[in-house]
C-alpha cells in the first residue's frame, strides 16, 4: 500500500535551439549593404558612361532654381523676376536688391579720368616750381646771372625745356667743334645739381645755325650737333645729375630753328634740355624714336628732309 502512494518525479527539459548562428536578422543587414553597393556602383558607372556635356547640364540643373529658369535673375528672390519675395526678409514685395544697387550703401567711384587730370596737375605744377627755382638761381648766382640773356627757359607738349643759346661775340662752343667753353661747363654743370630735384627724365638735342659744314671724311653739321649734344651730356653729368635722368640725346644740325625768320642767327646755335613730362616719358620709351623738340611738325619734317638733302660746301662756324 506504501508503493501506491508514490509517484515518479518527471523532469521536462526544453532544448533551446542555435538561432545565434541560424537566425535571420544578419540577413536582413547584409542584404541592406548588398543594395547600398549596388546602388553605388550603379551611379560609378552612370558617372563614367555620361558625357562631359550631360553632366555640365545635370550640375546646372541642381543649381538652377526652377523660378529663376523659368523668370531669369540672378536669384530665386531677385527684384528682377516679377515673383515677390528674397532678400533680407521675405516677406518684401521688392524682392532681393543687390549690394551696389542698395541706396542705402554708400558707393565709392574712381573717375579715371579725373585721377589722369589730377596728376598732369601735379606735374605741371611741379615743373613750374623748377622752372622758378632755375630762374631765382640764375638771379642770385653770379655766374648764371651774367649769362642770363643765353638762359631761355619755356613749356613745351614735352615738358620744361631750357636752352642756352649762343650770342655773336659769347659762343658755347669752340669753332666748328663739340668742345665746351670753360663758362658752358660752369652753367650746365649748375642746371645739373637743380635737376636732381625732380624724378622727371631729361632729353638733351643740339642745334646749329644753316652755316654749311661739310668735311671730306663725311663730317657735318649733324654729327657736330649730336657731338656738342654729347658733350652738354657729360657736363651735366659732372655736375651732379644722375646718368639714369638722360632718356634721350638727339643731333638735329638746322633742322628746327629758333629764329626762323634768319637761319644764321647765333641764337640758333644752341643746346635744349628738356625736363620731360609723363606723357613724353612714355612715348619716347615706347617708340625709341619719337620726337617733338619745339613741337613743331613741319620742323621735325624739314629735319628728315634736311638728313636726305645732297652735303652742302665746306663751311665752319
Amino acid at each position: 500500500m506504501a508503493d501506491e502512494g508514490l509517484r515518479p518525479i518527471v523532469v521536462k527539459r526544453i532544448k533551446k535551439g542555435g538561432h545565434a548562428h541560424h537566425g535571420g536578422a544578419w540577413k536582413i543587414a547584409y542584404a541592406d549593404f548588398v543594395t547600398a553597393m549596388m546602388a553605388f556602383f550603379l551611379l560609378m558607372w552612370l558617372l563614367g558612361s555620361t558625357t562631359k556635356g550631360d553632366l555640365n547640364g545635370i550640375s546646372e540643373y541642381f543649381k538652377t532654381p526652377l523660378k529663376v529658369a523659368m523668370q531669369g535673375g540672378s536669384g530665386s528672390g531677385d527684384s528682377s523676376s516679377v515673383i515677390p519675395g528674397g532678400g533680407k526678409d521675405l516677406t518684401r514685395k521688392e524682392g532681393q536688391v543687390k549690394l551696389a544697387d542698395d541706396p542705402t550703401v554708400s558707393k565709392k567711384t574712381f573717375n579715371l579720368t579725373a585721377a589722369k587730370a589730377e596728376l598732369e596737375r601735379q606735374e605741371t605744377e611741379r615743373l613750374q616750381k623748377l622752372k622758378e627755382k632755375i630762374e631765382a638761381k640764375i638771379e642770385s648766382n653770379p655766374l648764371l646771372a651774367k649769362y642770363k640773356k643765353q638762359l631761355l627757359l619755356d613749356f613745351t607738349s614735352e615738358g620744361l625745356r631750357i636752352q642756352i643759346v649762343d650770342e655773336q661775340n659769347r659762343p658755347m662752343f669752340a669753332l666748328a667743334s663739340a668742345q665746351l667753353q670753360p663758362y658752358t661747363k660752369e652753367i650746365l654743370q649748375e642746371i645739373g645739381v637743380v635737376l636732381n630735384d625732380v624724378p622727371n627724365k631729361i632729353g638733351l638735342s643740339g642745334h646749329t645755325d644753316s652755316t654749311p659744314y661739310f668735311t671730306d671724311a663725311g663730317y657735318s653739321n649733324w654729327e657736330l650737333s649730336a657731338d656738342r649734344a654729347n658733350a652738354s651730356r657729360r657736363a651735366l653729368i659732372a655736375g651732379g645729375m644722375a646718368d639714369t635722368k638722360i632718356l634721350r640725346v638727339v643731333g638735329l644740325a638746322s633742322a628746327v630753328h629758333l629764329d626762323r625768320l634768319d637761319p644764321f642767327n647765333p641764337i640758333n646755335r644752341r643746346i635744349s634740355i628738356v625736363v620731360m613730362n609723363k606723357k613724353t616719358e612714355d612715348a619716347v620709351s615706347r617708340d625709341g624714336a619719337k620726337l617733338d623738340v619745339g613741337t613743331d611738325t613741319d620742323a621735325t619734317n624739314a629735319a628728315a628732309a634736311a638728313a636726305a638733302a645732297p652735303a652742302p660746301a665746306a663751311g665752319k662756324k
